[in-house]
């Protein structure tokens, strides 16, 4: 089993990933190799509660686009830290999970060296989410626009579960939101 240790800033992970220029802003670049199933890290932040992250659409909106949805109720804010720069594509190389309470990214194809590592924010956007975002991922199969999980095409959401990439609690939501 792979020892992972929790990172605090993104000053000591040059090994792994590299920030950078991308298309749509700053991004996440392998400075390695990573393998289909690989961790690639963990995402670090402070966690908010619901009512604070519902908060923010209206104090910071740039800082609430970057929430990861942790729990239920709870959101990761990576405010300063790695997940500040991740960025979204409708044909992902990596995705979003959870396991003994952390969040890591995981590769779900191979990425190679200089690569971006993107995710589909629709795998960590939940039923009871109401955001959404226009997409510029330029993806010859681009959505247009990203929305939560419920509103994923029924052949993309079955990929994603098959690689296990979309965590309980966002699934969870899908069921509260049937009648």
């Amino acid at each position: 089993m792979t020892v992972i240790k929790t990172h605090q800033s993104i000053k000591i992970m040059p090994k792994k990933l590299i920030i950078k220029m991308a298309r749509n802003g700053k991004g996440i670049f392998a400075a390695k190799a990573f393998k289909q199933g690989e961790i690639i890290e963990t995402i670090s932040g402070k966690l908010v509660h619901h009512e604070r992250a519902s908060k923010l659409w209206d104090e910071n909106a740039r800082k609430a686009e970057n929430l990861f949805r942790y729990c239920g109720t709870r959101y990761l804010s990576p405010e300063g830290e790695l997940g500040d720069y991740s960025n979204h594509s409708c044909n992902p190389n990596s995705g979003v999970i959870k396991n003994k309470g952390k969040l890591f990214w995981i590769a779900i194809n191979d990425i190679k060296r200089g690569q971006e590592t993107l995710i589909d924010y629709s795998t960590i956007i939940g039923a009871d989410d109401a955001w959404t975002m226009k997409c510029n991922c330029g993806e010859k199969e681009c959505r247009k626009i990203i929305r939560s999980i419920d509103k994923l095409p029924k052949k993309i959401l079955d990929r994603y579960l098959k690689l296990g990439i979309i965590p309980r609690y966002i699934l969870n939501t899908m069921k509260k939101a049937r009648p």
